[in-house]
């Protein structure tokens, strides 16, 4: 009897059971529903809003932010307008020619410059036994100079004033590219100032620069004031901010990139209308601006996204650093020449971000700079006694 006693207890509470039974079981996907809402939340906000660090993507995914774009479904592409279909037919068919490399294959040199090239003794040095590997072109905006060395005279070409930050730059920068583009020889198109030099001999830049397949044109995405914060969303539908870039105004470009730029009107209209110094209280500079976005959009993998000319700005100014008579060293060159990576320091204070890639030629990690900035005239005597040491490779 007592045996069953207790064994009735035990069932007794087997059917109190039940009702507790039930309401647990409610708990569980009450905490699967919440986690499916904050996963779907998760996703969404990362697909309106990408996320601008790819740390707090690596906190959830070894991959980084690939890992969860992989995961969403593609972004609606927008619609182009007549003008941008037309555009991008030209430019497409143009970069699909190729290119031609042969024993007449040049270089055009082209010097932005506002007057006389305190330089020109040091370039006919760097020139000398090279005649048919290269042609000389120079835009001259303030006065019209006076040739010291034979490679420059007559090759002044018709020029127009031009002020800094403006787009007036621009236009210039185009009209030695019409110049030079006349000549079906000219392969490869580089544009230096006046206060450029050359850091190696002739062969070394002509094998770098005639021998790969893209061009050398600064480019890099700056979230901060000086980057992004130049935009105006004026420039819509053609330009967007996603698509807006910043990069130092000196490039080698190849014949179809020179080509595509003479052909655009259309982009080159809105950087005219809407990237100028003072405007809507920004300061968007056009030469940093118009051909870094351009070839981003047109061609992003035909870019090698550095200037082949180096410049120093840890002065972090609005004009980079010069180098004086006592700065030019041996020591000094061979510390450029020996650069090998490419960095870039983004223009927000409270976020500043550096960007680095290495300099890859073919694949191949090579240094990154042939030509450098920015000299004084009072280094011309150095660097012509240094030059057949420092030019070697």
């Amino acid at each position: 009897m007592k045996a069953e006693k207790v064994w009735r207890l035990g069932m007794g509470d087997v059917h109190i059971l039940p009702g507790s039974r039930h309401r647990a079981p409610m708990r569980k996907p009450m905490w699967i529903i919440v986690l499916v809402l904050f996963v779907c939340v998760f996703l969404l906000c990362a697909y309106i809003f990408p996320p601008q660090s790819s740390s707090a993507c690596y906190l959830f995914s070894s991959r980084g932010c690939k890992g969860f774009v992989d995961w969403l479904p593609p972004a609606p592409a927008r619609e182009y307008t007549d003008e941008e279909i037309a555009s991008r037919v030209v430019i497409k068919d143009i970069l699909n020619t190729r290119p031609i490399v042969s024993k007449k294959s040049k270089i055009a040199f082209m010097f932005l410059s506002p007057g006389s090239l305190p330089f020109e003794k040091l370039w006919d040095k760097f020139f000398q036994g090279h005649e048919g590997r290269f042609s000389v072109y120079v835009h001259a905006s303030k006065t019209k100079p006076v040739h010291v060395s034979r490679y420059f005279v007559n090759r002044d070409i018709r020029s127009d004033p031009v002020i800094w930050g403006k787009i007036s730059m621009v236009d210039a920068e185009r009209r030695l590219l019409a110049n030079a583009l006349q000549d079906p020889d000219n392969q490869q198109f580089v544009l230096l100032s006046d206060s450029c030099v050359p850091l190696y001999h002739f062969n070394y830049i002509y094998d770098y620069l005639m021998y790969t397949n893209i061009s050398f044109v600064d480019c890099f995405k700056d979230p901060g004031p000086h980057g992004n914060g130049r935009y105006s969303d004026r420039m819509l539908p053609e330009v967007e901010v996603k698509d807006f870039r910043k990069g130092a105004q000196w490039f080698s470009m190849k014949r179809q990139h020179a080509i595509i730029v003479m052909a655009d009107s259309l982009y080159y209209s809105k950087f005219r209308s809407y990237c100028q110094p003072g405007l809507e209280g920004r300061n968007c500079i056009a030469d940093e601006h118009y051909l870094p976005t351009f070839l981003q959009m047109v061609d992003p993998g035909g870019i090698a996204n550095w200037s082949v000319t180096h410049v120093d700005w840890s002065e972090r100014k609005w004009h980079p650093k010069s180098y004086r008579a006592r700065d030019v060293t041996f020591e000094l060159l061979k510390n450029i020449t020996s650069i090998d990576v490419s960095v870039h320091v983004t223009s927000d204070e409270k976020r500043r971000e550096v960007q680095s890639w290495p300099c890859l030629w073919n694949g191949i990690q090579k240094p990154c700079y042939l030509f450098a900035r920015k000299f004084t005239p009072e280094t011309l005597q150095n660097l012509l006694l240094l030059f057949s040491n420092y030019s070697a490779s």
